[in-house]
């Protein structure tokens, strides 16, 4: 499928073929590929298989060369050599990514269905001169579910992911972070701080133009269909924290789109897994 957190410059929640990918895109690209296709099928695939469905979305070959090196110098695929031919399998680390992204796309269902009013709070601050660490802590985070609504501050209703926010800590290098169990008592309005920690309109209205890019269950080409749906759903994790219905606006469309995505996935996908190993077996 995808990964567990998104690749820093990746872009948003559609793809179109009428616009050039560069090496980040790519990159972007090649994470949906290996989790929806290489993850399934035996770990392994050759480079002309990834060349090949990366043309019918106009990335060039150069492009998903270079993703393909640098996601092996990061330690998640390693590239084994066939005389003039190269194939890359998983290691055990990109396998562990991907299964534990996979999971958590396709359990996203844009609400959460059972709250019982408890809350996580966080609180981690990085300096301000440390932009990895600041990286991790945003990406992952945000990833987990939860939402900044003051510096230094983050809220989640999700408790059960608290051992996943003390892991993300510890990757950011936070040694004095503080991890609260909490319940509302009083003051303002939850809404209000459901505002500052996160922007509902703007994800909204990618919901909206998901369901607008997704709405026909035409796929001539099942394989990039597929590519393209995976691709543009796998933000919503870390867009989305999945918030109960009574913190969300009356007009939500996230469990209308998640709908969508696993009825269009269901439909594609056996005949886009089919074509993808046709492709790799050619590559042998």
């Amino acid at each position: 499928m995808a990964t567990p957190a998104p690749l820093a410059g990746d872009p948003g929640p559609t793809l179109s073929r009428r616009h050039a990918a560069g090496a980040v895109s790519a990159r972007g690209l090649l994470f949906t590929v290996l989790g929806e296709f290489v993850l399934p099928t035996g770990g392994s695939a050759w480079t002309s298989a990834f060349i090949e469905t990366f043309a019918r979305l106009g990335v060039e070959e150069k492009a998903i060369r270079q993703a393909l090196a640098r996601t092996a110098a990061d330690g998640w695929i390693r590239p084994e050599r066939h005389g003039r031919r190269t194939r890359w399998w998983l290691t055990p680390d990109g396998d562990r990514l991907l299964t534990e992204g996979t999971e958590r796309i396709y359990a996203f269902a844009g609400s959460q269905r059972e709250w019982d009013g408890s809350w996580l709070l966080v609180l981690a601050r990085v300096p301000e001169n440390d932009r990895p660490a600041r990286h991790v802590l945003r990406t992952r985070l945000s990833w987990a579910g939860l939402g900044t609504p003051a510096p230094g501050v983050w809220i989640t209703t999700h408790t059960e992911r608290r051992d996943e926010v003390e892991e993300v800590l510890r990757q950011a290098g936070v040694t004095d972070g503080q991890v609260f169990a909490a319940e509302h008592q009083g003051g303002g309005d939850l809404s209000a701080l459901v505002a500052q920690a996160w922007d509902l309109p703007a994800i909204e209205q990618r919901y909206e133009a998901f369901v607008a890019e997704f709405g026909s269950a035409s796929a001539p080409d099942p394989l990039t269909r597929v590519i393209e749906l995976v691709h543009a759903w796998r933000r919503f994790p870390s867009l989305d924290p999945g918030l109960p219905a009574r913190l969300l606006p009356g007009r939500w469309s996230g469990a209308r789109a998640a709908r969508l995505f696993a009825a269009r996935h269901a439909r594609w996908s056996a005949d886009a897994v089919a074509q993808w190993v046709r492709l790799n077996q050619a590559g042998r």
